[in-house]
């Protein structure tokens, strides 16, 4: 039988909130952060392209099993369209498609901003990671293929006008949903102005519990880079991406029989905590019945509670803090 392949680095577990810096790509700083860290696995919770910067959250370990929720959850951006010329990528890498010399007034930005508020249908850019038929949208529009992207319903929870920097550019913040382009919102803000416009400058700010406060930039990293131990004290737990889950509270013993994939059984004041933990968080889809088992501090699984049990179905293998 072969030997399974042991794998290389550290086991490394935990998020970092990471404010990336313009012109590099998310995967690049996947890479370098993997090499600082000397990881055995490492990833990013949702790209940011190489034209934005701001908070890309990094997922070390165990924490990859919950990039799904980092790329799910509320985010916040803050960007600013340059009127007059509309490009075909929606931002200033793209070849100019249109020009116009109208210009809209704070007051017109502000009246069609209140309209993007709830849900709202947007169709993504082109120039996305999109698959069309298992290729990706942006290859297919570098090639001049004909394709059209279906529309998708996603949320806007706030839509602000912050400034006015000069006749030619707007500057605006939203908060948002999952599946949110701030190119489409920028690209149909325009249009409902009648103007042409594209995004020129973009910052995201927020992703779920990851901000400008907990942030950290690639060179702060670097200068504590002596010890593999001083680097891990950065990193936040792995379910800090978690916290639109209601919680059980598990023990060491129950949090053996998770990891071994079998279900437990949980008091009745346990699923009653639950039940008051998705109130809280205002899960009102009755389906829902994911649950997070924590046992102390320590993340064990990602499960659903049905019937006085927790079945579960995304295990982290860490070490239990001590008490």
């Amino acid at each position: 039988m072969a030997r399974a392949k042991k794998r290389k680095g550290l086991p490394v577990h935990g998020w970092l909130a990471i404010d990336k810096p313009l012109e590099m790509t998310s995967t690049q700083v996947v890479g370098r952060l993997k090499r600082l860290f000397n990881a055995q696995k490492a990833g990013h919770g949702g790209t940011l392209d190489p034209l934005a910067d701001g908070i890309l959250p990094i997922a070390f370990g165990e924490a990859t099993k919950t990039s799904q929720w980092a790329m799910d959850c509320d985010k916040e951006y803050v960007f600013t369209i340059c009127w007059g010329v509309s490009t075909d990528t929606q931002d200033r890498e793209g070849a100019v498609t249109r020009q116009s010399d109208a210009r809209p007034d704070a007051a017109s930005i502000e009246a069609v901003l209140a309209n993007y508020i709830g849900t709202i249908s947007q169709v993504p850019p082109k120039y996305s990671a999109i698959k069309v038929d298992g290729a990706r949208a942006y290859d297919l529009a570098r090639e001049g293929e004909a394709f059209e992207l279906k529309a998708r319903d996603i949320k806007v929870y706030e839509a602000d006008l912050v400034s006015l920097p000069d006749h030619d550019h707007a500057t605006i913040r939203v908060r948002t949903g999952k599946g949110f382009y701030v190119r489409s919102f920028a690209r149909d803000l325009a249009a409902d102005l009648g103007v042409e416009g594209h995004v020129c400058k973009l910052r995201r700010t927020r992703v779920g519990a990851l901000d400008e406060t907990n942030a950290l930039r690639l060179e702060d990293i670097e200068r504590r880079a002596d010890t593999a131990d001083d680097l891990k004290s950065l990193l936040m737990p792995v379910e800090t991406v978690l916290d639109s889950l209601p919680s059980v509270t598990i023990n060491a013993g129950e949090a053996a029989d998770l990891r071994h994939g079998r279900e437990i059984i949980l008091l009745p004041h346990i699923v009653e905590k639950w039940r008051e933990d998705q109130a809280r968080l205002a899960i009102d889809d009755a389906d829902d019945r994911t649950a997070l088992a924590m046992c102390g501090e320590t993340a064990i699984a990602i499960g659903e509670v049905r019937v006085g049990r927790f079945k579960p179905h995304r295990v982290f293998q860490l070490e239990l803090a001590a008490t």
